[in-house]
């Protein structure tokens, strides 16, 4: 099964289990068993099964290609984590997306048209290096950079900052680019985010937020990669500071819960997010699913919603080079009064 159990108790969990219930704690490191190169899929065999209230520690791969490539780029061979050329020779079902992801885990007590709570609880950075790299015919302004190019970057992690440059310093705030649960269906691509979450790259999920997705699938099939060191909103190049992270996660099943769209929490912000090829309309998503979750979660009428969201609200673009733009909306926790409902 690829992971060691550890009881731990946790104060609440949902599905009537009680506050006593132990729940487990488990590991899943990255190897050619445990990835889904390029994809999630309702159809996918788990490769770990957990129940609601039980972390996982997963180990991911970088999207910075093959050891091979990154020695070229100067990386020593001894830096790049021993399993990723076995998972570059030993892999074969890949595609159509380029990530590695790690999982699927199962949550046994999702079922479609349940909440999956996504809680990420610590996340950290593996290795000393990053890797950054456009493309030809890729990213945002591909017809301005129509040739390819890739560099690494070194991390100081004790100092907490990419070296980009010389006189350019980095701050890390490493967060999943890709986290996100099987559709209903077989094999979807990677790349672009939806419904399911997926190829999320927003920068506000790092460790100490929430994510809420809505299930599709028996099992919800979890998957999580596509490390980064940083991001900028947009990833306009294509990539961010692409790296090895392990993340550690808890899984809550919400069985009185229903989503269109995922939906996040951060400790200063609810965040809704829109995806599509055309970024008015992921804007308007976004837009709509914050007035829906005024009205829902926080009792404003319709019209105050709007006015609300019009003079607190910040509409942000998260990525703009996925196939799928993406843009989130962020209300600050702080304008509501603890006497507020």
């Amino acid at each position: 099964m690829h992971a060691l159990a550890r009881p731990l108790l946790l104060a609440t969990l949902t599905l009537g289990l009680s506050p006593a219930t132990p729940a487990a704690d488990f590991f899943l490191p990255a190897s050619p068993a445990t990835v889904a190169w390029g994809y999630y899929s309702g159809e996918a065999p788990p490769v770990l099964t957990v129940h609601s209230g039980d972390t996982v520690r997963m180990q991911t791969v970088s999207t910075c290609g093959s050891p091979a490539r990154m020695v070229a780029a100067g990386v020593p061979a001894t830096s790049i984590p021993a399993y990723t050329q076995a998972i570059y020779d030993q892999v074969k079902d890949r595609g159509p997306g380029g990530h590695i992801l790690t999982g699927p885990v199962a949550i046994a007590e999702a079922e479609p048209g349940d909440v999956l709570e996504v809680q990420i609880l610590q996340v950290d950075i593996d290795v000393d290096f990053a890797c950054n790299a456009f493309g030809l015919n890729r990213g945002f302004l591909p017809m301005e950079y129509p040739y390819s190019r890739y560099r690494i970057i070194p991390l100081d992690r004790s100092a907490g900052v990419a070296v980009f440059a010389q006189d350019v310093r980095i701050p890390l705030r490493p967060f999943f680019g890709s986290m996100g649960v099987a559709p209903a269906g077989g094999k979807i691509d990677s790349a672009p985010p939806f419904a399911h979450a997926g190829n999320l790259d927003n920068r506000e999920l790092v460790a100490g937020s929430v994510l809420y997705i809505p299930v599709a699938a028996k099992g919800a099939l979890f998957e999580a990669g596509d490390g980064h060191a940083a991001q900028g909103n947009g990833e306009v190049d294509i990539t961010a500071l692409e790296t090895y992270l392990t993340g550690k996660f808890r899984f809550v099943v919400h069985k009185d819960r229903h989503l269109l769209w995922p939906r996040a929490e951060t400790p200063e912000h609810f965040l809704t997010m829109g995806f599509s090829h055309d970024l008015k309309e992921a804007t308007e998503h976004a837009l709509r699913d914050m007035l829906e979750f005024l009205q829902t979660e926080k009792h404003l009428s319709r019209d105050d919603a709007y006015m609300l969201a019009s003079v607190a609200v910040d509409l942000d673009i998260t990525q703009l080079v996925d196939g799928n733009v993406g843009v989130h909306a962020l209300l600050p926790k702080r304008i509501f009064t603890q006497t507020a409902h």
